[in-house]
């Protein structure tokens, strides 16, 4: 057995230090209340307050902006049902807050898909606190918007103003109202970073033309409202680049032309009513080892406007593989990705007639096809 020997502390160096810090202790008390020296004056008094002025034009622009479009403004939770595992109880435990903003006084509120997406139920709280229970009246995936509809009277409810982005500049101020971290009616601000961005939705398709910003955003952001300077919807605040998570002066939102086709569709028939001309094309990875740019059709759907237009799919003869039409534009615009095409499609509506670029037996051809409801 190893015994360990036991250190020792001699008194006269360790046994000073209690009275010494008791000493001191006390000769603080005697400085700060004793001392006759202190410099105290009996007749201070709190000074006088310095006239302000009048705010800023661009502080009293945001204080009305914000007082004028905050009441459009909703906090969404997210609430996942869980079955306990020791009874047949089911909680209710919130799994995730998010932003949205009302589009109507039919009670139809806007926010993220992804806000919402593996949600069992959905709460709505307006600015004036009360809560309302959200019902889910279709999405858009792709690009990443869904619409929520709430019982509450049309009295309370404030639509927001609509604006439009395709006539953005880069360089002009813009504002954020949200709930990030949970933190109810929020305001930001800050400029146009960047246009036509493409950021990817939760389906993995590319949401192409959105809005770069360096106004915060952070999470419980998303689905909140982007503003011009009057107060107008130009964006959905959607994505942000962080490798913190928390922003970083780069934030995304899908610009409020997309918004502005999309939320009809959807309060219309649950969905988005996808444009297309019945076609199934290559993967773009099979395309690129190919060597071929553009969008490669495999099969064409019997009775679509592809078939009535003449265009051609890929066949296998005598074991031959005869490569089909090869779509390089829609009207003026280059086509090198499905995203690329069906992006160009999404512009449109059904109905509308485009003419497509096509690569055909190493000669190039226009052919006019009218799009069709295709999804």
């Amino acid at each position: 057995m190893i015994n360990r020997p036991r250190q020792h502390h001699p008194a006269g160096r360790w046994g000073i230090l209690p009275g010494l810090a008791a000493l001191l202790v006390l000769a603080g008390i005697w400085w700060l209340f004793l001392s006759p020296e202190r410099p105290l004056d009996p007749d201070a008094r709190p000074r006088p307050v310095t006239a302000r002025g009048d705010l800023a034009e661009d502080e009293k622009n945001t204080i009305e902006l914000f007082r004028a479009t905050s009441a459009s403004v909703v906090y969404i939770t997210s609430i996942e049902l869980r079955r306990s595992l020791f009874s047949l109880n089911v909680y209710e435990i919130p799994q995730g807050t998010g932003s949205g903003f009302i589009w109507d006084r039919e009670g139809r509120i806007v926010t993220n898909y992804h806000v919402i997406e593996d949600a069992n139920r959905v709460e709505v709280t307006l600015a004036d606190h009360s809560t309302w229970k959200g019902i889910m009246i279709g999405a858009s995936p792709d690009k990443d918007i869904a619409v929520l509809k709430i019982s509450a009277p049309p009295e309370i409810l404030k639509p927001i103003l609509i604006g439009e982005s395709g006539n953005l500049l880069v360089g002009q101020k813009v504002f954020a109202i949200g709930n990030p971290f949970g933190l109810d009616q929020t305001i930001t601000s800050g400029i146009v970073s960047a246009l036509e961005r493409g950021i990817k939705s939760v389906t993995g398709r590319t949401i192409q033309g959105v809005i770069q910003t360096d106004a915060a955003i952070n999470p419980g952001n998303s689905g909140g409202p982007l503003l011009d300077s009057a107060g107008r919807l130009i964006g959905v605040n959607t994505a942000i680049y962080s490798p913190t998570g928390a922003s970083a002066g780069i934030g995304f939102a899908v610009p409020v032309d997309v918004i502005n086709r999309v939320v009809p569709e959807i309060i219309r028939y649950g969905k988005v009513i996808r444009p297309g001309i019945g076609i199934t094309i290559a993967d773009d990875r099979i395309v690129k080892r190919l060597g071929i740019k553009g969008v490669l059709i495999i099969k064409i759907l019997p009775g679509s406007t592809a078939e009535a237009a003449g265009l051609r799919k890929t066949q296998i003869i005598n074991d031959r593989i005869i490569l089909g039409d090869i779509i390089e534009r829609v009207n003026d615009t280059p086509i090198s990705t499905y995203d690329d095409l069906q992006n160009e499609f999404d512009r449109r509506h059904v109905g509308d007639e485009v003419t497509l670029g096509v690569l055909r037996d190493d000669r190039r051809i226009q052919v006019k096809v009218t799009l069709e409801q295709v999804g």
